[in-house]
């Protein structure tokens, strides 16, 4: 029997999937910056739902990893929404100094630290736990473990390789662009009962 919460983590976790593609989409091949913006600002909120009931999951294992790693999830998730949405205000109504501040890191989300980085070390701690999980699917953890390092990878790339049009910081972006609407979309549908034995 699916529990109220995970009905509601699985609903949230296929939204945050397909915000998730939409994003990379509008990122990655329309290059539209108001779009993006959007799906930036709600992917990750979006997300955290499915962090907390893989939470749920794991915490018996081992409580204080989980905690931990719900605490930089949840952290990673609100930098990255605000990226989102300081990305949507300054499309909405760009500053006068726009050109200035082109090349200028976000200051709450310096080039993904939340975005990427945090929000990979969540995720791999997670799915290093659930590979302990009798009650997650098995995939949980291999898929969330190369998502994980794959973010991390992204943002190490992004603040070390200033050209964002490097293939360097292109490759890992499109694979964890590709990778986390998956994972999301599968976490979801297992929370919403559809794939469950």
């Amino acid at each position: 029997m699916v529990s109220s919460f995970d009905r509601y983590a699985g609903w949230l976790s296929l939204l945050a999937g397909i915000t998730g593609l939409g994003y990379a989409i509008a990122f990655v091949v329309l290059k539209d910056a108001r779009l993006s913006a959007v799906f930036l600002t709600l992917a990750p909120l979006l997300s955290v739902a499915g962090l907390v009931a893989v939470f749920e999951r794991v915490r018996a294992i081992d409580a204080g990893y989980a905690t931990m790693a719900l605490a930089i999830g949840a952290f990673g998730a609100l930098a990255a929404s605000t990226h989102g949405a300081y990305d949507l205000g300054n499309v909405l109504h760009p500053p006068a100094a726009a050109d200035v501040l082109k090349d200028v890191p976000f200051p709450a989300d310096p080039r993904g630290f939340g975005t990427f980085g945090l929000t990979g070390i969540a995720l791999a701690i997670l799915a290093w736990l659930s590979r302990r999980a009798s009650d997650l699917p098995g995939w949980v953890g291999p898929v969330g473990l190369a998502l994980g390092a794959v973010l991390v990878i992204t943002w190490l790339a992004r603040l070390i390789v200033f050209d964002a049009t490097s293939l360097l910081v292109l490759a890992p972006a499109l694979i964890s662009g590709l990778l986390s609407p998956l994972f999301f979309l599968g976490l979801g549908a297992w929370l919403l009962g559809w794939r469950r034995a």
